[in-house]
């Protein structure tokens, strides 16, 4: 079948034949996914070599997410979350999304920085100058240390020198800007200010201290836009409920944190399936999330376009990678990276954006209508049934009644399922 992630009926199959149907729809083999099953993922002996004292190994559910046309392509996105209905939410404002056309992305040079603090030196201003002029040579340092990122197109593209005053005085920061290509790049860009940080020292005549990266990747942005249609997302007013919202999560740091919390819950879905670090990428994130004026606002944008529909944007950094880490190493992740069908990191990077605006418009949707917790409450109600004990075949029924009775709780939940196997 031709590759598609319009997929009906999904949630109606069995697990094992929702991997089969998948990988159909995505043109894959059925094998290259087989590690979405735990018994042919991640192992205690090679969990042993990722990480110490390794004791076992955490599950968390790993859906996919449907409906995504990115960049005019038919995607189908693997999610990794223990939250119920974010798989169900990112689908379904991509089915929105994709009445026109669905997202559109783009993305800047992958480019991370390092920084190389320098303590000490008396006059700083002409330390900085020092510096900059002795460029080309701690970029020739620095590049000898991964001759490899050079061969394939990557290495320093510049230095910047920056002073950071301080309590204790004020600070001569080197900043590495490194393009690491389809790396994350943290391994890479540590190496290399640790190598210049003697020579960066010796030149601003003070002594180094800090040798590593930041997370504010504000070099290494991704873009993603949608029109989501105003018919499909319930009429006018509904539109214009839906701009109050994200103006309110523009002007009240409150209300941004949960905005930007629902905006990672599809994210950190895609960077934790992919192998990716969800540290590195949230702290990006939120660091961005700050405006000049120091306010801590909204990552995205929704406004009403000429023709009354919802117009969304999002841009943040995104500082993912294909080779190295995890992501080469975790058989789950190596699978999503196949279902995904990503052959660079900034594909990937644009894909993970284009989840979050659409978990972000799926979220401010369900606010601006009937409120979060209706069609949230009644997946979580799946795992309070779970979680008291009901069989698979009891959970639809004790679902059911705590929905009516409106009291989605572990105790309701129990009494439930206590009458229902009494047979009353």
């Amino acid at each position: 079948m031709p590759r598609t992630s319009r997929i009906q009926g999904l949630r109606n199959l069995s697990v094992e034949a929702r991997r089969k149907f998948v990988a159909d729809a995505a043109g894959i083999d059925p094998a290259s996914i087989a590690a979405f099953d735990p018994a042919h993922g991640l192992g205690t002996e090679l969990a042993d070599h990722m990480i110490e004292n390794v004791t076992g190994i955490l599950g968390i559910p790993l859906g996919v997410a449907t409906n995504f046309v990115i960049n005019g392509a038919d995607v189908l996105v693997p999610m990794a979350t223990e939250e119920a209905s974010v798989v169900a939410a990112a689908s379904n404002a991509a089915k929105i999304a994709r009445v026109r056309g669905g997202f559109t992305t783009s993305s800047t040079p992958p480019v991370m920085q390092a920084q190389v603090q320098i303590v000490g030196v008396a006059d700083p201003e002409a330390g900085r100058v020092r510096l900059l002029e002795a460029r080309d040579e701690l970029i020739a340092l620095a590049n000898d240390q991964d001759p490899k990122l050079v061969e394939f197109g990557g290495g320093v593209r510049d230095i910047a020198v920056r002073l950071v005053p301080s309590r204790a005085g004020t600070y001569v920061v080197a900043h590495l800007r490194v393009d690491v290509r389809d790396a994350m790049g943290a391994n890479a860009v540590n190496t290399m200010a640790e190598a210049v940080a003697a020579r960066a020292a010796e030149i601003a005549r003070g002594s180094s201290l800090l040798r590593i990266l930041t997370n504010k990747a504000d070099l290494r942005l991704s873009r993603a836009r949608a029109v989501f249609d105003a018919d499909a997302l319930g009429g006018p007013e509904v539109v214009d409920n839906i701009i109050h919202a994200a103006a309110l999560a523009e002007a009240d740091p409150y209300r941004a944190a949960t905005h930007n919390k629902g905006i990672m819950n599809g994210i950190t879905a895609v960077v934790l399936a992919t192998g990716n670090d969800t540290r590195a990428v949230e702290a990006g994130a939120h660091s961005h999330a700050v405006s000049p004026a120091g306010l801590y606002t909204s990552l995205s944008r929704f406004e009403k376009d000429a023709d009354g529909n919802v117009a969304g944007t999002l841009e943040l950094p995104m500082p993912v990678g294909l080779v190295g880490g995890a992501t080469k190493v975790h058989p789950a992740a190596q699978a999503a990276i196949t279902l995904l069908g990503v052959r660079t990191a900034a594909e990937l990077a644009e894909i993970i954006t284009a989840v979050g605006l659409a978990q972000n418009l799926a979220a401010v949707r369900a606010l601006a209508t009937e409120g979060i917790q209706r069609g949230h409450m009644s997946l979580h109600a799946r795992n309070i049934a779970s979680a008291v004990g009901a069989t698979a075949e009891e959970v639809p029924a004790v679902v059911a009644r705590l929905i009516a009775d409106k009291k989605v709780r572990a105790d309701h939940a129990a009494q439930v399922l206590a009458e229902l196997r009494a047979g009353r």
